[in-house]
């Protein structure tokens, strides 16, 4: 089902027992951080956290502040509207089957084909609820000549100028180099192929006005960034929060680069994505978000200090040079919620969106592999630092060709160890799959260790963005592997054994 704004997600939750009030004022520095780490350990995730009177500096912010809202399966499974993540990956593998591509350039055609059955392409609309209230920042003259054609701005508009101030921006950790936002979807375009990329890059608040864009070097935005830079333009970005919680779920997920987000959003929530223009750019945000941030990034500007950042490896992101962000409008719904998440030492919240994440594109990853049974991103492994994948194994080296094969895919170019087993384990049982790691394995012969691009984000390797990566072979193994001694058989009761006993001590 579609959420006309995250507001109504939020009451959702509320009727469905998935959301706890806390009506006491609670500080946005760090107070929140300690109170939703708490829920996010609980088991399951605990449950979603709306702060009805959160304070900045004191002061208690005109917006409440909803956090966990996607902390745990059922959550996950609500925000889509769904029973389970399972239901609508099976929805979309049988959209794929129906004709089986030929290689992966025609598997990415068939997806966004897919995307596309159930609901039309996102569509353009005059205005939207996101547009309640105005700030802008020029004057009225300059932002009426700029853009003509744009809606009648001047009615409900606030006569201050956009500031950051009053949001109820976090501090989530105690060395964090300032306020962040936490969940921000950040639009942008590539200025040579006019293609929009929605992303989500944590957003350091500088002082009302301005920001840190930490986006990786890696990530789409950097790119579209890099061709600014080159091209000597400023850069028009914009970046919303709230309105459908598909949202951000599409923001992070991991599509196939030139696969619009929004289509993926419209396709999740059952409905398209209405897109209104922006005030002071030219890009497109959805009309039913609560929050919309506007502005540019000057290529002539030096590039500013950002970090350090509590992230969710664990440990804190210290400061590297990122571009600023300013702000030239900000505009929202008059009864806003403002959407956050915390990061650090897992579980946390982007645990459920990550394996969300797997669980719905699992399909598109057998359609190149059809050996491939299963796969999961354990908590320990703060999403691709470790990968297990389970396959059935016909051929000798076949746990290498899937190695090769994720590391050549998407973000899963980042994971730093891959564990290959059997068909017949259960990967998202940790336990199970390190029994069957350390049983089946001789490490001189069954690891390999090559070197590749890394998350920008992890402190242990030697250089930013380059690092080693190992994959393990945990499967039974062959003699075209060079094994020659027999493989003994795994001990199990027989099962007639175990009825005629479990009928003894029940009745």
């Amino acid at each position: 089902m579609a959420f006309e704004s995250f507001h109504d997600f939020v009451e959702a939750l509320d009727r469905a027992g998935e959301l706890k009030r806390i009506s006491q004022p609670v500080a946005t520095e760090l107070e929140i951080t300690e109170i939703a780490n708490r829920e996010m350990k609980s088991p399951g995730g605990g449950k979603a956290l709306l702060f009805e009177k959160p304070t900045v500096n004191g002061q208690v912010s005109p917006f409440p502040v909803a956090i966990n809202t996607l902390g745990s399966h059922r959550r996950m499974a609500m925000s889509m509207g769904a029973e389970s993540v399972d239901e609508v990956a099976a929805e979309l593998g049988a959209l794929m089957k129906a004709k089986p591509p030929t290689g992966f350039k025609e598997a990415i055609k068939l997806l966004s084909l897919a995307l596309d059955l159930r609901h039309a392409k996102p569509k353009r609309v005059a205005t939207g609820p996101c547009k309640e209230v105005i700030q802008l920042l020029n004057a009225p003259e300059t932002r009426a000549s700029a853009w003509p054609s744009a809606p009648d701005w001047r009615a409900g508009t606030n006569p201050n100028p956009p500031t950051l101030a009053n949001l109820p921006i976090l501090k989530c950790w105690p060395l964090d180099g300032g306020r962040f936002i936490t969940l921000p979807c950040v639009v942008t375009r590539d200025p040579d192929t006019g293609e929009r990329n929605l992303g989500m890059y944590r957003v350091q608040i500088y002082d009302s006005q301005s920001t840190g864009m930490h986006w990786q070097l890696q990530k789409v935005a950097a790119r579209h960034g890099r061709r600014y830079y080159e091209r000597g333009e400023r850069m028009p970005v914009s970046i919303f929060l709230g309105g459908d919680p598909m949202f951000p779920f599409a923001a992070t997920a991991p599509l196939p680069d030139g696969l619009d987000e929004f289509l993926l959003a419209g396709y999740l929530r059952k409905k398209s994505v209405e897109l209104v223009r922006c005030e002071t750019n030219d890009l497109e945000v959805p009309a039913n978000a609560d929050f919309v941030i506007e502005g540019y990034i000057d290529p002539v500007e030096p590039l500013r200090e950002e970090g350090p950042f509590g992230d969710h490896t664990g440990y804190y992101t210290l400061p590297e040079l990122y571009p600023v962000f300013h702000v030239t409008a900000i505009t929202h719904r008059k009864k806003a919620v403002f959407p956050a998440t915390i990061v650090g030492i897992p579980p946390m919240e982007d645990f459920y969106m990550g394996g969300a994440s797997v669980r719905l594109f699992l399909p598109v990853f057998k359609m190149n592999f059809p050996e491939i049974v299963d796969i999961a991103l354990p908590a320990e492994g703060v999403f691709h630092n470790l990968v297990f994948v389970s396959i059935k194994k016909t051929y000798p080296m076949q746990a290498y060709k899937i190695m090769h094969g994720l590391w050549g895919m998407g973000q899963m170019m980042f994971s730093k160890y891959i564990v290959v087993v059997d068909a017949d384990v259960n990967v998202h049982d940790t336990s199970q799959v390190l029994f069957h790691l350390t049983a089946n394995t001789d490490p001189m012969r069954d690891s390999i260790l090559t070197r590749g691009p890394s998350d920008v984000l992890d402190h242990a390797t030697n250089e930013v963005g380059v690092g080693g990566k190992m994959g393990l072979d945990a499967t039974r193994k062959m003699p075209g592997e060079g094994f020659k001694r027999a493989w003994p058989p795994l001990i199990q009761m027989d099962p007639a054994i175990q009825a005629s006993v479990s009928r003894l001590l029940h009745g």
